[in-house]
């Protein structure tokens, strides 16, 4: 007994010392997780109990939801919209499982796969650290950070006026959902070699569980139970208050993490339980170029950001339709939209196409900082040390970065123009549509440009000031009415300088002046770069 207990203690040596480690490794990036979750989760509160303030108003917004199976499907089970707490889980509380799901993620790999991808884990492993200890570590963190989202998400909830008894079903349902893809998380880093591949499959698994909730939501309920996220709404929080689902993610810890210890006592260290395919003999010609490769690194995001962008056009197209009665039955609603209730369609088509260009936006930045990592890496130098240029390099993860934006915004048009088509029988608002979500073209490249710029000049914090601005656009077209915001606050945006296509007219200037403010940026990150240390 004394021998099994030392040698368990031996597997997991140095945990604590390595969970204090991870958190101040994670004490700038984890409070920004739960600040999104806290502030998405309050404003959502605050603006569904001043919209719908009234019985009647949130009887007239059942009846309305409750009979769309597109909302049904992207927001959640009907039952939800029982009451003004239920109404805001049925709003917010699939986004924001995504995101803590997400944030599970990347705690999980940052300190387990992808440690050892980079080496980092074998310098830690020559120390007095036992086997298990890092992943034991990693699975802590995760736990700590999902109490501190269970402990945010109570105070957004409780704070905005909402029952107690509910707010706290909610926020341990949030973390239950966490917790659940923790230990997933933890699997897939012992199958996978790559951290690509282990976000991959997380990715997929983030994407099957919100496509088996929606499924199961619109039809008799049954798929919903397959999904983390269908048991996390199933616990009705403000609509019934039901405690037992709470179990599930529990017995789900409860089988995930003795199957992460088993599958990392059967391999080797730095290798996955499936082993990485050898390569060709000879590689392609599309590998010979910058471009080339740059696309076969990058290929899996874009084709993922690319669906999931569809996937959501073609949610929101197919809500056009009904969005003028849905406006008749909550003219409140009306505010949300550019041009009120004057032209409430065609403010609904600009709207939504405006935030799926903030999303082409987004895979934009992460794409031109992917060179970033393959810097630190060390993978960006034995291409430098040929004759292939800085700009030549930096300019295929560029390239593949402005391709797969313009990609994703006619996909953006395409998708919301064919659901949309079919509801009015007009396959005409295909073209239409494309053509308006190209106009966000100068807008997504000029956040990409700020991007650039600082992958030129301050490497180190390009990530952080990319990141603020597209945060940064987002809360001024979703929010600046709303927070009331002075005016140079808005002005300060390029989206606040692209027309609202289709409610407004399309005039070139505008969009020339924030294409050439593109140029600029991007002109200035390159000289940066080609002036800089590789590797800084």
């Amino acid at each position: 007994m004394n021998a099994s207990r030392r040698g368990q203690g031996h597997v997991t040596a140095g945990t604590g010392t390595l969970l204090r480690f991870m958190l101040r490794r994670e004490r700038r990036s984890l409070p920004w997780w739960l600040l999104g979750i806290g502030v998405l989760l309050a404003y959502q509160s605050v603006g569904s109990q001043s919209l719908y303030d009234t019985p009647e108003k949130l009887a007239r917004l059942r009846e309305t939801l409750g009979a769309n199976t597109a909302t049904i499907a992207f927001s959640g089970p009907p039952e939800l919209l029982e009451s003004i707490g239920g109404e805001v889980v049925f709003e917010i509380f699939a986004y924001l499982a995504v995101l803590t799901a997400l944030m599970n993620m990347f705690l999980i790999v940052r300190h387990t796969r992808a440690d050892e991808d980079t080496g980092r884990a074998e310098l830690i492993r020559s120390a007095r650290v036992g086997r298990h200890a890092p992943l034991t570590a990693a699975l802590i963190l995760a736990v700590l950070a999902n109490l501190a989202v269970a402990v945010v998400t109570f105070a957004a909830a409780a704070g905005t006026g909402l029952p107690v008894e509910g707010s706290v079903l909610l926020a341990m349902a949030l973390a239950g959902v966490g917790i659940t893809f923790a230990g997933l998380t933890a699997i897939a880093a012992q199958i996978f070699e790559n951290p690509r591949a282990v976000y991959g499959a997380v990715g997929l698994a983030i994407g099957a569980a919100f496509l088996l909730r929606a499924i199961g939501d619109v039809g008799n309920g049954a798929l919903s139970w397959l999904s983390p996220i269908g048991w996390g709404q199933r616990t009705f929080p403000h609509a019934g208050d039901r405690w037992w689902p709470l179990l599930l993610p529990l017995a789900a810890v409860l089988i995930s993490v003795p199957i992460a210890v088993a599958l990392q006592n059967h391999r080797d260290f730095g290798a996955g339980m499936l082993a990485t395919r050898p390569g060709r003999a000879t590689a392609s010609a599309a590998l010979g170029s910058p471009f080339g490769l740059a696309w076969r690194l990058q290929r899996g995001s874009v084709i993922g950001w690319t669906v999931g962008v569809l996937l959501l056009a073609a949610a929101y197209g197919s809500f056009g339709d009904s969005v003028e009665q849905f406006v008749a039955d909550n003219p409140d609603v009306a505010s949300y939209f550019p041009g009120g209730a004057t032209d409430i369609v065609n403010g609904y088509l600009a709207f939504t196409i405006a935030f799926l260009a903030l999303l082409a936006a987004a895979f934009g930045v992460a794409s031109s900082l992917r060179a970033r990592g393959e810097e630190t890496s060390g993978r960006g130098e034995p291409i430098l040390a040929t004759p292939t240029s800085r700009s030549a390099w930096f300019g295929g993860h560029l390239s593949v970065a402005l391709a797969g934006s313009l990609l994703m915004l006619v996909m953006a048009g395409f998708g919301q123009g064919l659901t949309y088509g079919l509801a009015v029988s007009d396959l005409g608002q295909i073209p239409r549509l494309i053509g308006v979500a190209l106009v966000w073209t100068p807008a997504v490249w000029l956040i990409v440009a700020v991007a650039v710029l600082g992958f030129g000049w301050l490497p180190r914090i390009a990530a952080i000031i990319a990141w603020i601005v597209v945060g940064y656009c987002s809360v001024v077209m979703l929010f600046a009415d709303s927070f009331d915001l002075p005016g140079w606050t808005t002005e300060a945006s390029p989206f606040w300088h692209t027309p609202q296509a289709p409610l407004e007219s399309v005039t070139a200037m505008p969009l020339l002046i924030v294409a050439a403010v593109a140029a600029l940026l991007a002109a200035a990150g390159f000289a940066g770069l080609r002036r800089r240390d590789v590797g800084y």
